[in-house]
């Protein structure tokens, strides 16, 4: 009967410890929560879209692209560059201005894009305007080859830049915008600037 008793007192002090512990869920970017709907979806995806986004060190842009083409898809490619391109990369010394790609003999290559020599490279120095290779998946490749061929689309170079240390450009489909629909572009900026100025001064 003691024994019971004891066992008893120790049963009642673990209780008296016991304490409720509520796990929250981990929320998965990859599956969107059932309870949550579609709008917990697309708020977790423009979340991860976001992060993507800060971890990008922007070396160069190609501004004129989106006032002469209408981009319709783009994807995210490495690049083959030498040691010194890389170094000068760093320092940000590159221009987009005139760079486009091209498709050739199932490969894809960057022309124009012009990296400035780097300022310690002596002899081993690359040439600024040299084509350069672009690395993309083969399924990706299969794809830009039928709507360049095709379609009549061409290959831009929109942006430049670093992720995780490593040399990205972001190359995008165009299609060329005719003149009224670049004079319909330069109005709205015009009025944007306009309004975005006399909110200002408000």
């Amino acid at each position: 009967m003691e024994a019971f008793g004891k066992g008893n007192a120790r049963n009642r002090c673990e209780r008296r410890h016991f304490v409720r512990v509520a796990v929250a869920p981990i929320l998965d970017p990859r599956r969107p929560r059932r309870c949550g709907g579609r709008a917990l979806w697309n708020r977790t995806e423009q979340m991860v879209q976001e992060t993507k986004q800060d971890d990008r060190q922007v070396i160069a842009r190609n501004k004129r692209a989106r006032h002469d083409y209408h981009i319709l898809d783009s994807w995210e490619a490495g690049l083959v560059l030498t040691g010194t391109e890389v170094k000068s990369l760093r320092d940000g010394k590159a221009t987009m201005a005139d760079a486009y790609a091209l498709v050739k003999d199932g490969e894809v290559f960057l022309l124009n894009l012009h990296i400035s020599p780097y300022d310690k490279g002596n002899q081993f120095n690359h040439e600024p305007t040299r084509t350069r290779k672009v690395l993309l998946h083969r399924k990706e490749i299969r794809k830009l080859i039928g709507a360049v061929e095709r379609q009549g689309l061409t290959l831009i170079p929109l942006e430049l830049y670093f992720r995780n240390g490593v040399a990205k450009v972001n190359l995008a489909l165009g299609k060329g915008k005719k003149l009224h629909d670049k004079r319909a572009d330069d109005r709205k900026r015009t009025d944007e600037r306009e309004m975005a100025r006399v909110a200002r001064t408000r």
